[in-house]
C-alpha cells in the first residue's frame, strides 16, 4: 500500500469512527427532540413555551437520556466491565443496555408523570420517550442472542418517527429534515459497516426495527 492510500484509508476511517461517535444511538434522542422543538413545536406541545425554556427542556433531556448513561457506560469501561465504549462485543452489551433501559424508563415517568407542567403541556414527550425505551429494549433483546446494530435502529427510529409525523399530521415542514436524516442514516450505516462493526444484515434489521418502532409510536399512541 502506497503512502497515499494509507492516508486516504486513515482518512475514511477516521471519518467513519466520528460518525458513529457523533451519531451515537443515545445521541440521536437528543437530536430528535432539537429537530421537533424547532421546527414543528406544536406537534410535540411545546409551542407555548418560549425558547430558554425549549433550551432548558432539552438540556433536561440531555441529561436524562445521554450524560447519565453514557457516564454509567464510562465508569463500566473505566472498571473493566466492557471493553469499548461502543460496546461493541455482544457478551458485554447486556448489562449496559438493561442499565440504560431502566434510565431511558426513569426519564419516560419523569417527563410523563413526575414533571406536572410538562406531562400535562406536553405528553407527546413521555411518548416519544417511550417509543425509544421500547426500542432499546428491542436491541436488549436481540442482543441476548444476536449482534444488532444499535446505531441502525436508532437512526431507523428518528426516521420512521419523522417519517410518521409528516404523514399523520401533514407537516410538510419536515419533509426536508426528513431527507437530511435519511441521508445522514446512510453516511452513518455505511460507517459502521465500514469500521465492521457490523455485517449488513445486522444493519438492515436495526434500521428495520428502528423503523417499524418509529413509525408505531406516533400512529398509534399519538
Amino acid at each position: 500500500m502506497s503512502t497515499s492510500d494509507k492516508a486516504i484509508f486513515v482518512l475514511i476511517n477516521r471519518i467513519a469512527t466520528f460518525l458513529s461517535v457523533v451519531f451515537h444511538p443515545l445521541i440521536i434522542t437528543t437530536y430528535l427532540f432539537a429537530l421537533l422543538f424547532l421546527i414543528t413545536p406544536d406537534l410535540v406541545g411545546v409551542s407555548a413555551l418560549e425558547l430558554p425554556a425549549i433550551g432548558s427542556l432539552l438540556l433536561l433531556i440531555f441529561l436524562n437520556t445521554f450524560v447519565a448513561p453514557a457516564v454509567i457506560i464510562y465508569y463500566f469501561h473505566r472498571f473493566g466491565l466492557v471493553s469499548s465504549l461502543h460496546v461493541d462485543n455482544l457478551r458485554e452489551r447486556r448489562l449496559p443496555y438493561l442499565v440504560t433501559i431502566i434510565i431511558y424508563g426513569f426519564a419516560t415517568y419523569l417527563f410523563g408523570w413526575q414533571l406536572q407542567p410538562i406531562g400535562e403541556l406536553a405528553p407527546q414527550i413521555s411518548i416519544i420517550l417511550a417509543g425509544v425505551t421500547f426500542s432499546l429494549l428491542f436491541v436488549g433483546a436481540v442482543s441476548l442472542f444476536w449482534k444488532i446494530s444499535a446505531h441502525a435502529t436508532g437512526i431507523g427510529g428518528a426516521v420512521g418517527m419523522i417519517v410518521a409525523f409528516l404523514m399523520r399530521f401533514d407537516e410538510t415542514l419536515l419533509f426536508i429534515p426528513l431527507l437530511m436524516t435519511i441521508v445522514t442514516g446512510g453516511f452513518l450505516v455505511s460507517a459502521r459497516l465500514y469500521l465492521n462493526a457490523h455485517t449488513p444484515a445486522q444493519v438492515l434489521a436495526g434500521v428495520t426495527g428502528g423503523l417499524a418502532i418509529g413509525l408505531g409510536t406516533v400512529f398509534f399512541f399519538l
